[in-house]
């Protein structure tokens, strides 16, 4: 396994405004103790019911896709309080719902390669969901990552880019300025879809589980239509998930504005140069 930067902070320490600053700038920040251990526990027992699928270069990555309408607590965390809190200082504005899947990495797992989930123009992978301008992907921890279990990397300010190196249909095998970002189970890591991105290898004695939600402003709409939620479906969700579950074409844009527009602001905080000093 190469040797990366450890980034072990007290993330419990970092105000609103520099967690903002974490996740615009480095492109990933840490959420300490979102779930208690019984969450934990009763997440754990629901997943470890879940029939799962293993990918193309290890029988030991293995996942599950489209969870979001399994009811009870799968879907319940959708809504989580104090991510979707984060969320909406993050975003100032109506916060979408995308995409939702199981992840578990065995031991034998060789690593994720690193990558950029945002591709603007979509692919084969992500489909057209992946070319939302902006969206953040939750990745909520049952188990504690420590270096021989799969811990997350990342490149950090890689989504920054504007070289060729960059492009987000790249992968790399690795890279000499990775960082390892060591968590407890219960914690959550959240990423800026463009930055390079995944984990590495399972040489541990157990088992690593992860639940990831993808969510994103509701101006921030993919460049072609993606497949709308079943109306029986949304019949099933709980009063305070349903709100998340709009339209996921949604995308408030004007092709047609013009150099003056009436009623233009004349002041906006969401990109003040001082957000980050909240």
């Amino acid at each position: 396994m190469p040797t990366a930067t450890i980034d072990d902070r007290d993330w419990s320490a970092l105000s609103t405004g520099a967690r903002i600053r974490q996740l615009e700038v480095e492109g990933y920040l840490l959420l300490p103790d979102l779930l208690d251990p019984d969450h934990v526990a009763r997440l754990k027992a629901i997943t470890a019911t879940f029939d799962t699928k293993a990918v193309d270069y290890s029988e030991n990555q293995r996942g599950r896709p489209g969870i979001q309408f399994d009811g009870g607590e799968i879907t319940a965390l959708i809504g989580h309080p104090p991510t979707l809190a984060f969320l909406r200082e993050l975003f100032g504005d109506e916060v979408i719902f995308m995409h939702y899947g199981y992840a578990r990495s065995e031991p034998g797992h060789p690593g994720i390669s690193l990558h950029a989930d945002g591709q603007p123009y979509g692919s084969q992978i992500f489909g057209f969901e992946g070319s939302c301008p902006v969206l953040v992907r939750v990745l909520y921890y049952l188990d504690d990552l420590i270096p021989e279990v799969s811990p997350f990397r990342v490149v950090p300010r890689s989504h920054l880019s504007l070289h060729a190196e960059g492009n987000p249909y790249k992968r790399y095998t690795d890279h000499p300025e990775e960082v390892m970002v060591p968590a407890q189970a219960g914690s959550a890591v959240l990423i800026h879809h463009r930055v390079f991105h995944g984990n590495f290898p399972n040489v541990g004695d157990y088992a690593r589980e992860m639940l990831a939600i993808a969510y994103r402003p509701a101006w921030a709409g993919p460049i072609d239509e993606v497949p709308a939620w079943d109306d029986q479906d949304l019949e099933t969700l709980p009063g305070d998930i349903r709100p998340l579950f709009a339209d996921r074409n949604t995308r408030h844009w004007d092709y047609a504005g013009g150099n003056k527009p009436p009623n233009m602001a004349a002041e906006a905080p969401g990109i003040n140069p001082s957000r980050w000093e909240n």
